[in-house]
């Protein structure tokens, strides 16, 4: 079977090394991909957006798969498109519909939803650019630090953590002035919760659902998770401190109340949940919903699973989800993202890398990087490389990846020194 995987960044490369391997899998496309992916597969330079242009291309290559991995497409449609134009017997689809993609394309959409199921979270209210005396209002009845949410997509960068009052309601004017353009033109302010984050990923159906490995991004630029957010430095896999009590609770409480709220709006849901969790006090809340796997975590996720991908995703299209055992590696993973000089701020593109061709113990994922006129690898974005390792402890698995990464160079080239310490 032909697969093509929507994307061009760190979690598409790995999806495409993952789903190489398989013995289901023939030839890998990817759009519009990078320069890793195309040393596992075949890159097709277009734009996503062209829905018709991706529709001929699938006819055009023979596509039995398709895999969407960014949040945009998904929000936008593709996926209610794609099985507009193909029969379930013609082409298998990766991706939630549009409706069911709203659990991360509104924040104010999935806490309504998660409070229509019982889910916890933290207190929050939502306000529109027209009630933004409002929102000063409620602000002054909120305890600090206070969080700040732009509605819509922000490319990982729209939450911000406010420490007091006044910079709450600067942080609201700037999102409402089109700081994240439309994404802000509705804001939610929530209650900071205190605690220790992780991700978890499940594999559904709508009605049926597999747990992946679990992770632990880290969002911030500066060691000791200081300083803004980012799309995300680094990631380790397993999380240390989630037994299996924690893990009971997320079940009970998150994940199935979760698939019971899906089936009451009837979403139709073909793809990855991501559950962005916090443990506060030994019980589990929800930060945030993705409707995709993440990005740093699928750099650890993929590598841990010992499991054929390309066959758990021909067995929930093909109604037998539910009889699929995840495998996990024993040995245990850790990414480092290597990012641009200046990220998440302004950032300069078009600097050469230098990246040996023999890297023996990590695996290395492009996720901001293209070929310039002399095809040369050069830099093409924020979070440029993502450096992942196995090793028996995370510990062991670090060790590799920043021993790999000072073999690595680019101008401005940054990364945390502190992944997994915490």
């Amino acid at each position: 079977m032909n697969i093509l995987i929507i994307g061009s960044g760190g979690r598409e490369h790995a999806l495409a090394w993952k789903m190489k391997n398989s013995p289901l899998s023939d030839q890998i496309y990817i759009t519009p991909g990078n320069p890793g992916t195309a040393s596992i597969g075949i890159n097709l330079y277009g734009e996503w957006k062209d829905f018709d242009a991706l529709k001929n291309a699938i006819i055009q290559y023979r596509i039995g798969m398709v895999v969407i991995g960014p949040e945009d497409p998904l929000v936008l449609g593709l996926t209610d498109y794609l099985e507009e134009n193909f029969s379930h017997e013609q082409l298998i689809v990766i991706g939630p519909t549009k409706e069911s993609a709203q659990l991360e394309g509104s924040k104010s959409y999935a806490k309504i939803f998660m409070q229509e199921n019982e889910i916890p979270t933290s207190k929050y209210e939502s306000f529109q650019l027209e009630n933004i005396s409002e929102a000063f209002a409620y602000i002054d009845k909120m305890n600090t630090p206070i969080v700040v949410k732009a509605d819509g997509l922000a490319g990982g960068k729209g939450v911000v953590i406010c420490p007091s009052k006044e910079e709450a309601r600067i942080e609201v004017k700037n999102m409402m002035d089109g700081k994240f353009e439309a994404a802000g033109k509705k804001v939610i302010l929530e209650e900071f919760l205190s605690g220790r984050e992780f991700s978890l990923f499940i594999l559904t159906d709508g009605e049926t659902y597999k747990i992946l490995p679990l992770a632990k991004d880290y969002k911030k630029i500066g060691e000791g998770d200081s300083g803004p957010n980012t799309g995300g430095m680094g990631a380790i896999s397993p999380v240390p401190f989630v037994d299996d009590k924690l893990m009971d609770k997320v079940v009970t409480k998150i994940i199935e109340p979760t698939m019971n709220g899906l089936k009451k709006r009837s979403l139709k849901y073909h793809g990855f949940i991501f559950f962005g969790l916090i443990e506060v006090n030994g019980d589990p809340y929800v930060i945030e919903y993705n409707c995709r796997l993440g990005d740093p975590e699928t750099e650890v996720v993929m590598p841990r699973m010992h499991s054929d991908l390309v066959a758990h995703l021909k067995a929930l299209h093909d109604g037998n989800l539910r009889h699929e055992i995840i495998l996990i590696e024993d040995q245990e993973a850790a990414t480092v993202m290597l990012v641009s000089g200046g990220y998440p701020g302004n950032y300069e593109k078009n600097k050469p890398i230098n990246i040996p061709a023999d890297l023996p113990d990590s695996i290395i994922f492009h996720a901001g990087t293209t070929l310039d006129n002399s095809n040369k690898l050069v830099t093409n974005g924020g979070r440029v490389i993502a450096v992942s390792s196995l090793g028996n402890t995370i510990e062991e698995a670090l060790k590799k990846s920043y021993t790999s990464i000072k073999k690595i160079s680019f101008e401005g080239m940054n990364y945390r020194k502190d992944i997994g310490t915490f």
